[in-house]
């Protein structure tokens, strides 16, 4: 498949990196003293976690349980680990055409990038820069407004339904699922991986062999 766009937004977590080590470990903690019996889901997936812990113990206690959640995560970020395929594209793309849109916090979502290796664009959105998270498509607009672009001339590579909803309701050019989690999702395309997808003067290329649906 071969296609022309101008930008290149990634969804961060089950995407380029796999943090479900860390993040599972600390939900577990995270519940276990402010909603006992939550597990994290993958309907959780894509959502911002301040967004979760709000639906969980409501506005008076709010504060606190955000704060533990996030310090949670923050001490685990190390377990991070890259996807196959994502260092090896993301240090191929130039700066200025790409992007990562994450429902993590800043912090959390460089510590995570660093751990598994790759580049941390200086367009990065995350959870603190907008007022509404996934599935509202205002993270993918702030994302292909960094890079100074139309959304519809924006790919957007996602695992999670929340977060292809987001882009699809933002008109991104193209929405390509990432992994098996995304063939329950309403992606254009889904392809088993980033190994072998390259960006090159504005075409995008991925092989047929990747390809899920």
């Amino acid at each position: 498949m071969r296609s022309y766009y101008k930008g290149l937004l990634f969804d961060n977590d089950g995407v380029l990196v796999d943090s479900m080590q860390g993040a599972m470990a600390a939900w577990k903690q995270w519940g276990e003293k402010y909603s006992p019996g939550f597990e994290l889901t993958k309907d959780h997936h894509g959502k911002r976690a301040q967004d979760i812990v709000l639906m969980l113990v409501g506005e008076a206690g709010f504060e606190e349980a955000n704060d533990f959640i996030n310090q949670l995560e923050q001490d685990l970020a190390h377990l991070t680990i890259s996807l196959p395929g994502s260092k090896e594209f993301t240090s191929s793309l130039k700066p200025g055409t790409w992007t990562v849109v994450t429902s993590a916090n800043p912090f959390l979502a460089k510590a995570r990038l660093e751990a598994a290796g790759i580049p941390v664009p200086a367009e990065l959105v995350t959870a603190y820069d907008v007022s509404k998270g996934k599935p509202n498509p205002e993270p993918y607009l702030k994302g292909a407004q960094n890079l100074g672009f139309d959304i519809s001339d924006c790919v957007v590579f996602e695992d999670a339904q929340a977060g292809i909803q987001a882009g699809l309701e933002a008109g991104a050019g193209l929405l390509v699922g990432v992994t098996e989690h995304a063939l329950h999702t309403d992606a254009d395309i889904v392809v088993r991986s980033l190994e072998g997808i390259t960006f090159q003067d504005g075409e995008l290329f991925i092989p047929d062999s990747l390809r899920l649906r």
